[in-house]
Formats: structure tokens, C-alpha cells, sequence
């Protein structure tokens, strides 16, 4: 697994949705990056400071910008050749 692809699936891994063989690679990356593992380390620190935010702190404007992010990035997922349903599915 390349750095790249890491970074692309930190928040399935940290929500538990990867496949077991997706998670293994996730792993084994982790274990001979110290880049990745500072990375996963920093993400984990920003949703534990994040974690209060609720959908009403942020502004209409802020949730259809993150709305319209989110919907690149899946769009670009699936343009890469990763299925809509295979999203779902994590």
C-alpha cells in the first residue's frame, strides 16, 4: 500500500469499515512508515479534540462546502475506478 492510499482510507480504518484484507495492508503499511503512523496519529488527535462539534455548530455555508468536498472526493473514488456501491459498502 502506497502513502497515498493510506491517507485516502484513514477514516474507513478508524470507523472500523474496512475489508479485513484492506486493514491488514493498512497495518503492514503502518508498521514501515513512520510518516503514516504520525499521520493516523494526528488524525486520531484531531477527532479527539473535534468531538464535540455538533451539525448545528456549523454554518449552513460550512455544511454545504464540506457536503460538495465529500462529494468530489467519492467522485473521484469512483472515477479511479472504485465502485459507488463498494463505498457504501465501507
Amino acid at each position: 500500500m502506497a502513502c497515498r492510499e493510506l491517507v485516502e482510507l484513514v477514516t474507513d480504518y478508524l470507523e472500523d469499515a474496512l475489508s479485513r484484507r484492506d486493514r491488514r495492508r493498512f497495518e503492514a503499511h503502518l508498521a514501515g512508515c513512520p510518516h503514516c503512523t504520525l499521520y493516523l496519529e494526528q488524525f486520531r488527535e484531531t477527532i479527539a479534540l473535534t468531538g464535540t462539534l455538533r451539525e448545528e455548530d456549523i454554518s449552513p455555508a460550512a455544511r454545504e462546502e464540506l457536503l460538495a468536498h465529500f462529494a468530489e472526493w467519492r467522485n473521484a473514488r469512483a472515477w479511479r475506478g472504485v465502485r459507488a456501491d463498494e463505498l457504501d459498502e465501507r
